[in-house]
């Protein structure tokens, strides 16, 4: 009987075909049952939750910083209204707006982003706390300048609109359009009789 010389070369190729699948599945379940790289593994899912977290921390102790510095602007700045400087200076609104932002450092662009708003009110109940935005979230520029005189009743509030850059999980502090956040520092007093 005559062996088939087709047989006679594909069985030993068989063979090793064999061999080399037992070897790949053996070294699988080798792989398979390792634990070198779960650390990493682990890690990568939960890094992108982490620092986004961290992220959001930081602006929001950004904000919480930048908000404090215009609380302390606006303190320092309606000192000179109150006690009547600014009345005999002759101080308008770009002076007094100069003298804000000399008590503001390098945490805001006072040129084109501070705003300044002083009213002046005949009681402290008719005074209006309204957020200057409308319903698209823009801000409105209706702000004057009237410091009044000796014992008249003041509001100064100093705006900037600060730029918000992390929002995620339905936290968002923007308040404007354009992913903003209109921060705020008012101070309300009566006039001194200077």
């Amino acid at each position: 009987m005559h062996e088939n010389p087709t047989r006679r070369l594909i069985a030993p190729l068989a063979r090793g075909l064999r061999r080399c699948a037992a070897w790949h599945r053996g070294k699988a379940r080798q792989l398979a049952g390792r634990q070198d790289g779960a650390a990493a593994v682990e890690f990568a899912i939960v890094m992108a939750p982490f620092l986004a977290l961290v992220f959001a921390i930081m602006e929001s102790a950004i904000v919480f910083f930048a908000g404090q510095t215009l609380e302390t602007a606006v303190a320092d700045s309606a000192r000179l209204i109150m006690t009547g400087q600014a009345q005999t200076g002759g101080f308008n609104q770009a002076k007094f707006k100069d003298e804000a932002c000399k008590r503001i450092f390098a945490l805001f662009n006072c040129s084109t982003g501070m705003y300044v708003d002083v009213r002046t009110y005949n009681t402290f109940s008719s005074i209006s706390s309204a957020l200057p935005i409308d319903a698209n979230g823009n801000l409105v520029n209706n702000f004057t300048y009237s410091p009044g005189g000796p014992g008249d009743i003041v509001v100064v509030r100093l705006m900037y609109q600060w730029p918000v850059y992390v929002s995620l999980l339905g936290l968002n502090l923007s308040d404007m359009a354009g992913g903003k956040r209109l921060l705020v520092a008012t101070a309300a007093f009566r006039n001194e009789p200077y």
